[in-house]
């Protein structure tokens, strides 16, 4: 089973524009954050020689958190969970069906 990591592939989505690819930004971001939220316990912990790390010094927290963070982005475009894929295709559901409701209106 091959899983395509490109969100914007669909062709609803495709053929949608700009406001679909800030749709599509924003729900990889939103899917990153979360990730990087579960992959913070992980910078904390264990050295690389397995020993408890006592480092008090906050430069090596903030490289160690932006670290986190990218892998994070990463993850996230690369197809993640599949969370951000999921939240495009329900938001552009909702949208089609909301655009659908106001044409049979009139």
């Amino acid at each position: 089973m091959k899983i395509n990591p490109d969100i914007s592939s669909q062709p609803a989505i495709a053929n949608a524009g700009p406001k679909q690819a800030k749709l599509v930004d924003a729900a990889q971001q939103f899917e990153a954050t979360m990730l990087q939220e579960l992959l913070k316990p992980m910078q904390h912990g264990q050295d690389s020689w397995g020993g408890e790390e006592k480092s008090d010094d906050s430069g090596s927290d903030t490289v160690s958190s932006l670290g986190t963070e990218a892998i994070a982005k990463a993850i996230s475009k690369g197809g993640g969970f599949g969370i951000a894929k999921q939240i495009v295709s329900k938001v552009t559901l909702e949208h089609q069906q909301n655009s659908e409701k106001k044409t049979s209106q009139y």
